[in-house]
């Protein structure tokens, strides 16, 4: 093979940007696409469960770039943020588009309580940003990895019974349609198109800029403790009540749980300690290694683990407790149902597990979520709790999840459009009351589905 000077540089020029941002500028996208005349390098998401080979990678750099990329490039076009969806909605054979050359804190307003971000802005650059400006966000996920566009189209939620998903803290945004031009939105002047575009799963255009709402800097404490399943689930709904943020875990194969509240306080911070969430994982993953083979003998050393654990607290600002790094990687499906049928879900699902003999290391998450009325979230007028099971990522979590599945549809679940899920058109329909309304408004801001890849068709039922 043959390197002229320009093509070295231009490889060079590509492996920078790739090592910066993960994507391909642009210029150099095309210049490879068209001179080698094949697809440029394949993308596959955090767990590696998403794949696709685009035919283009971009990453404009303001929205010019980004317009002339809409309106010139390969369909469908789908946007990317940290890769931290399990589900279908970024694979295309299109054009992937990264927003992570557009990011960043646009203004921050301490007295109105609002600040304005680029959308590629990473949740953890978030809570930073907003803390050298006074600021914080009501409420956080539990990793900071996502990006702000990316979390906010999937209705991306922390735990609080009385605190919402991300999506309702967006006072304002900026999106850009299929034709190239951008729109100003917010509920006074567009509100239709406000409720529809706050959980849009990239459908309607890409986010460019969102505005949040924010609150003076805040410090929480948190507590730590371990307690039977039984007793947990007694004492749920008098937690959820009590406590600013509750959620539990529950770990298989044992009859424990570990349960943290959260609560605001003045109180000085303590020192931040290591994260040991990962090497828990790793040590719950040997011994269903070495003792997948008694459950019995399992349960016996967790419960000799956990019961000789003290609870523990620690005492920081609000967006260094809520979110932080995961590192062991997997799949996850999640569902919402209507906050009463959380307990009796959850027993029959760690019935489902334990019946079965499923080999699962994976605790189960538990978390509540108040209700909104954006159009497509999945806490619409519905007081929610919100239970995840993952899925090791080398492990195959098709028959754990086919499982599961059938115990969150007896309740009503409502799937997370960011975790795995099996569901259609028709079944969305019947969950989602606002469903048409949005159909009518993705119709007539793309009306040739230039930002519908397969999955997204099949979710919202329309034919290539």
């Amino acid at each position: 093979m043959t390197l002229s000077r320009r093509r070295l540089l231009q490889y060079a020029a590509s492996a920078s940007a790739l090592a910066a941002t993960g994507t391909i500028p642009g210029s150099i996208a095309r210049a490879f696409a068209a001179e080698e005349g094949k697809r440029v390098i394949p993308w596959k998401n955090w767990s590696g469960g998403q794949s696709c080979t685009p035919s283009m990678r971009v990453a404009p750099s303001d929205e010019a770039e980004l317009a002339k990329v809409i309106v010139e490039s390969a369909a469908p076009i789908r946007a990317v943020g940290a890769g931290h969806s399990f589900s279908g909605l970024v694979p295309t054979e299109g054009t992937l588009l990264s927003l992570d050359r557009m990011s960043g804190l646009v203004r921050a307003d301490a007295a109105a309580g609002r600040a304005t971000f680029k959308a590629g802005t990473r949740l953890g650059a978030t809570g930073a940003a907003l803390a050298e400006n006074g600021l914080a966000l009501e409420n956080m996920p539990d990793i900071n990895k996502q990006t702000i566009a990316g979390a906010i189209s999937t209705a991306t939620h922390g735990t609080g019974s009385d605190i919402g998903s991300l999506s309702t803290f967006v006072e304002g945004m900026r999106l850009m349609t299929a034709s190239g031009e951008a729109i100003d939105i917010d509920a006074e002047k567009t509100p239709d198109l406000f409720q529809a575009a706050r959980v849009s799963l990239g459908a309607l255009g890409i986010v460019t800029e969102t505005t949040l709402a924010a609150r003076p800097l805040y410090k929480l404490k948190r507590r730590t403790w371990t307690a039977p399943v039984e007793q947990m689930l007694d004492e749920a709904p008098e937690l959820w009540a009590k406590h600013r943020n509750f959620e539990f875990y529950y770990i298989p194969y044992s009859g424990m749980t570990i349960g943290i509240v959260n609560d605001e306080t003045e109180e000085a911070e303590t020192p931040e300690p290591v994260n040991e969430d990962d090497d828990g994982l790793r040590q719950l993953q040997q011994l269903q290694d070495w003792l997948g083979w008694s459950p019995s003998a399992r349960r016996w050393v967790i419960q000799k683990i956990l019961g000789g654990m003290e609870p523990e607290e620690r005492i920081d600002y609000s967006h260094k407790t809520l979110s932080t790094e995961r590192n062991v990687r997997f799949n996850e499906m999640e569902y919402h149902l209507p906050r009463e049928a959380g307990p009796e879900a959850l027993k029959e699902i760690i019935e489902a597990i334990e019946t079965n003999d499923v080999e699962v290391f994976f605790p189960i998450e538990f978390r509540t979520v108040a209700p909104d009325d954006i159009w497509l979230s999945p806490f619409y007028r519905r007081e929610s709790c919100s239970i995840a099971v993952h899925r090791y990522h080398e492990e195959d979590y098709t028959p754990y999840f086919s499982l599961i599945e059938p115990i969150f549809r007896k309740h009503e679940g409502r799937p997370h459009w960011g975790k795995l899920n099996t569901l259609k058109a028709e079944d969305f329909a019947g969950l989602y009351p606002k469903w048409n309304d949005f159909l009518e408004v993705r119709a007539e801001l793309d009306p040739e589905g230039k930002f519908l890849n397969p999955y997204l068709r099949d979710v919202f039922g329309v034919k290539a």
